[in-house]
């Protein structure tokens, strides 16, 4: 066995230039799978990880429900909201007024979606996961306070807003312009990024400002908090019954159960991911072929030395075995290069989307992943190497 090793470390370092085109192929395949993989499985962590913060929350819309926007068709009541509130197994629900909305800080105007909310409410519709941006003072002290029951025209207003959507940066006591009215900025809310991007790129106002802002008393949205998670389906059905026969529609209302989308998310990642690698697959069949043509012309021009060996007694396996084995190590070698080579692609296409998007997406390593990339480059050389062999 030592032998053949060393013969083939031979074979491989006379035909050097050849032998590294090859294994390029392997590398550029792997390489592919292991960074495609590793996003995909950090975009599903990161989203799988938010959303089973509200496994206990339905997102009640009017119309068809998209995750991370109110519904656009028609809008609820305050008797809707009283009779979700009445329904067995209903902990706390709480109503949201959104509208998109001309904001004007220092005289530049950017469409902004204010929200309405009873300040009471924010723990109900977002819990603990929504909170106040760290001073950059200190590490202890919040830009500014929650809003209150009593305030007017004072609004909370997300990271984005406060960062991105104006030439200069809004600050706690700044005073924004909402519909005509001078608003004072009393608090900003950390970044929130992935599923909960939405509430980067809104602004907050009591209920009873957004009233006078809109113009009227409709809600877009009602968030459902239940208090046992294994009847969130069964109240999400009572709830749509309830509100459709309050509007005598059909199928006028859309409720989610938070917990439910998690399994609806996970499914649309593995068909993603099947898909993915089906069109990776095209760069592995072409280093296939370049490996087979590798070992075919290895074979035509080592016909003396095959001859050599037969005569001293080797067998045909005997052949095969190390044709097999410089095929397979070629291809070993471009799936370990390949696997690192996909590991710093996932984190340079990371830091790439940050940086572009400002969406931050976490890079998870799999250790089935890269043994797998190696296991299927070594498998993929072998079989491409057993016919000219």
């Amino acid at each position: 066995m030592k032998d053949a090793f060393l013969l083939v470390y031979r074979n491989i370092r006379e035909r050097k230039t050849r032998s590294i085109l090859t294994m390029l192929g392997v590398v550029v395949g792997i390489a592919a799978v292991v960074a495609i993989m590793s996003i995909s499985y950090g975009m599903q962590e990161s989203i799988t990880e938010q959303l089973s913060e509200m496994t206990d929350i339905i997102m009640v819309t009017p119309g068809s429900v998209e995750l991370g926007s109110f519904g656009e068709f028609g809008s609820f009541t305050d008797r809707d909201l009283k009779d979700v509130e009445r329904i067995s197994g209903v902990k706390e629900a709480a109503a949201l007024m959104g509208e998109m909305q001309e904001v004007e800080y220092r005289g530049e105007k950017v469409m902004v979606e204010i929200v309405g909310i009873e300040p009471r409410d924010m723990d109900a519709v977002f819990g603990e996961t929504v909170k106040l941006e760290e001073d950059g003072d200190s590490e202890t002290s919040a830009s500014g306070r929650e809003l209150r029951d009593n305030d007017r025209k004072a609004c909370q207003i997300g990271y984005s807003v406060a960062n991105d959507y104006f030439d200069d940066e809004i600050g706690v006591n700044d005073r924004l312009t909402l519909n005509g009215s001078k608003f004072r900025v009393i608090g900003v809310l950390e970044k929130q990024g992935g599923f909960r991007s939405n509430v980067d790129a809104q602004i907050y106002v009591t209920k009873r400002d957004a009233v006078t802002i809109f113009d009227t008393n409709d809600i877009s949205t009602i968030f459902v908090r239940v208090r046992d998670i294994g009847e969130a389906e069964e109240i999400a059905d009572e709830i749509e019954e309830q509100i459709d026969d309050n509007h005598k529609l059909d199928d006028f209302t859309s409720a989610m159960a938070m917990g439910g989308a998690i399994d609806d998310l996970k499914s649309i990642f593995q068909i993603l991911q099947v898909f993915l690698l089906a069109i990776e697959s095209i760069s592995l069949i072409v280093a296939a072929m370049g490996i087979m043509n590798t070992t075919l012309m290895s074979v035509m021009e080592r016909t003396h030395e095959i001859g050599v060996m037969k005569a001293i007694g080797a067998k045909n396996r005997n052949i095969l075995f190390l044709f097999l084995m410089e095929a397979g190590v070629v291809s070993g070698i471009g799936g370990v290069l390949g696997c690192i080579v996909g590991v710093i692609a996932a984190n340079v296409i990371s830091f790439g989307i940050y940086t572009v998007l400002n969406v931050e997406i976490a890079v998870v390593m799999k250790l089935q992943v890269l043994l797998g990339g190696v296991a299927v480059a070594v498998l993929v050389g072998i079989l491409s190497g057993l016919y000219p062999a």
